[in-house]
């Protein structure tokens, strides 16, 4: 198999590395070896796209990954860029620096798996055989890691037009320059690549393990895969394409159990709620969104939410909220007094912490990685979800860590719409013009500490609310204006 096997030699005293495993809480991935995940294609073939989606799901799933993008380290090495006579082959003085970059950032990422990472993605061209055994011999032979190629191939035009206009636009080379102007300059860049382009091939190079992506996923090849790194590689590149689409994410109306503070449930939405119901249909509807689909959980709040949007609808379990367990249709109020170290401990480390019989972020982020796999094989869609959920999605595109994702701000009434790019992930926010309460809780300073907007039992017992009638009139309590 591959020629890297057994070669590498664990950190000190690592026994995760030691037993070929990564343990982060109770979710454990295989890694075996650190691995180098190269790119091959020429210039606006969907390399830097597909290098920063793949880092940015193996990050969410629980493997440190970072990219390592050869341009950047020619932008840094170079003075400001001039034109594409730098990336010709026969321009000694600039090959000489591009060799020195591309050799620069190698190093750094197998320095990098050294110390703290499990995978590296090597961003570059990468287009000849002489460059892909170098850097074989380097990952494999001189430091023992794994590798693997991913090579994107397009002979479509008109996919091929997409990404050149995408990476004329977003590229750090051409962010001051005539857009007419750096399209004929970009061109001509990838005619000089083209001039020394060297596909990869079995019989070539036969001993290396390789994807080719045909036409942004209409074909796949796999040669040689091993291991389980390599095999969720595959299986997610599978799934993703480099066509335009949009993603807009948006949590149910306000409920009734909102209005109470009470987290989890199944309540149906409040009036307010009902109203954001019909101003999201208006405002899908106005953006003619075209071949959208649109999914929402199991439970009723969503589906309710939806119910006016003209478009195809599934309902799917995987996006019922986290399950609070024994805290379901609790204030947290009620659960700081009940259950005081329970809630002192979910402030310490929110994303691990699991309710009693409940889930935990990290729960959640497996339950969802099927819904991960299937919006990146789609064009537009509209998720209506909750906010737990929605974390944890926005998480996964915008490349936030365990510490940043559980208090991602997400408010009820708006629309978020994400749109990916070349370079990252595109947000706007649409705030649509229905009122509705502030559930979101910023981590404490002191873990178990509770904001006075949340003292529900305290803002009652002032205005002399109890009991069975008290909990009717507490549905048109906003705790956010302390007002009726």
């Amino acid at each position: 198999m591959n020629s890297c096997r057994g070669r590498y030699f664990p950190r000190p005293f690592d026994i995760r590395k030691l037993s070929g495993y990564r343990v982060t809480g109770d979710r454990t991935n295989y890694v075996n070896l650190p691995h180098v995940i190269a790119m091959v294609g020429l210039p606006a073939r969907g390399k830097t796209y597909i290098s920063k989606k793949l880092t940015h799901y193996l990050n969410w799933i629980g493997i440190k990954t970072r990219v390592f993008n050869v341009g950047e380290y020619r932008r840094s090495a170079t003075e400001a860029y001039k034109n594409h006579d730098f990336f010709r082959p026969d321009n000694a003085s600039a090959m000489a620096i591009r060799n020195k970059c591309a050799l620069d950032a190698l190093e750094d990422a197998c320095k990098w798996l050294e110390t703290e990472g499990e995978v590296a993605v090597y961003d570059a061209t990468n287009s000849t055989r002489d460059r892909r055994k170098l850097i074989q011999d380097f990952v494999c032979e001189r430091h023992g890691f794994k590798l693997f190629f991913i090579e994107s191939v397009c002979f479509d035009p008109s996919i091929i037009e997409v990404n050149i206009r995408e990476v004329k636009v977003h590229s750090p080379d051409y962010r001051d320059s005539d857009k007419e102007e750096a399209l004929r300059d970009f061109i001509q860049r990838i005619d000089h690549y083209q001039k020394a382009y060297q596909t990869l091939e079995e019989q070539y190079e036969p001993n290396f393990s390789f994807m080719k992506i045909f036409n942004a996923g209409a074909k796949v090849l796999v040669h040689r895969h091993e291991g389980h790194i390599q095999s969720r590689v595959v299986y997610y590149l599978m799934n993703i394409h480099i066509l335009p689409r949009s993603i807009y994410l948006t949590r149910h109306g306000e409920s009734v159990l909102n209005v109470r503070g009470r987290i989890g449930g199944d309540g149906e939405l409040s009036d307010r709620g009902w109203e954001y119901t019909r101003a999201l249909a208006k405002f899908i509807k106005e953006q003619d969104i075209p071949r959208l689909r649109v999914w929402t959980s199991q439970l009723l709040r969503t589906i309710q939410t939806a119910a006016g949007i003209e478009a195809p609808q599934e309902r799917w379990k995987a996006l019922n909220e986290i399950d609070a367990g024994i805290c379901e249709e609790m204030t947290y109020e009620e659960i700081q007094e009940k259950y005081p170290e329970d809630f002192a401990a979910r402030d310490q480390d929110k994303f691990h912490y699991r309710y009693p019989r409940g889930e935990s972020y990290e729960d959640l982020v497996a339950r969802l990685e099927p819904v991960i796999m299937e919006l990146e094989r789609q064009e537009n869609v509209l998720v209506v979800g909750h906010q737990a959920v929605l974390r944890c999605l926005l998480a996964y595109f915008l490349d936030k860590n365990s510490e940043e994702l559980p208090y991602l701000r997400v408010p009820l009434h708006t629309v978020i719409k994400l749109t990916p790019v070349a370079y990252g992930c595109e947000m706007e926010l649409f705030k649509l013009d229905v009122d509705a309460v502030d559930t979101h809780r910023e981590k404490p300073q002191v873990p178990g500490e509770l904001d006075d907007k949340f003292k529900f039992k305290e803002l009652k017992e002032d205005l002399g609310i109890e009991g069975c009638e008290g909990e009717k009139k507490f549905f048109l309590f906003d705790a956010a204006t302390k007002v009726y």
